[in-house]
């Protein structure tokens, strides 16, 4: 029973009720302009991996992994990698597997880390996205967010973003 209250014990503060409230709105409002750009576009951009990255961005903005450099980057990184699995060897779902490590060893490498940009290799698996517009699909939701939470943060009350280097 000690062990299961390790399992159990929350490692996120407490939040101000105000800000809880501005995160859930503004995780809203980006993935609703985001399927505005969807229609608008003729772009599948509605995908789980961008629901994960509204979580980070409005939820968690001081973390790494919500920066500006880590969406755009793990997600560019992640789609270039699953463009080459693609043209190198279609059709081999096996392949899609490997390739969210390889994908998740470079955003390391390069340290860009964005955890749901792992989940890209599994997009052109899946058929969610069409292997030709996964690029550009990725490329448009990444930048969407990034610019909506650039706007976001800076209304009452103001947060930090993207965090400043020190």
């Amino acid at each position: 029973m000690r062990r299961l209250k390790h399992f159990l014990v929350r490692h996120e503060p407490a939040g101000r009720q105000l800000s809880q409230i501005k995160a859930a709105a503004g995780a809203t409002i980006a993935m609703t302009l985001v399927g505005a750009l969807a229609t608008w576009a003729g772009l599948p951009l509605l995908l789980g991996p961008l629901g994960g990255t509204v979580a980070l961005v409005f939820t968690q903005p001081n973390s790494a992994l919500a920066q500006p450099v880590n969406i755009v980057g793990g997600y560019v990184l992640a789609a270039a990698m699953t463009a080459l699995m693609v043209a190198l060897w279609p059709g081999h779902w096996w392949l899609a597997t490997i390739f969210v490590g390889v994908a998740v060893a470079a955003m390391l490498a390069l340290r860009v880390s964005h955890p749901p940009a792992g989940a890209v290799p599994l997009l052109a698996l899946g058929g969610s996205v069409a292997p030709a517009t996964l690029f550009e699909t990725i490329l448009a939701g990444a930048l969407c967010l990034v610019v909506i939470a650039l706007i976001h943060h800076r209304l009452p009350p103001k947060v930090q973003y993207p965090r400043k280097v020190e």
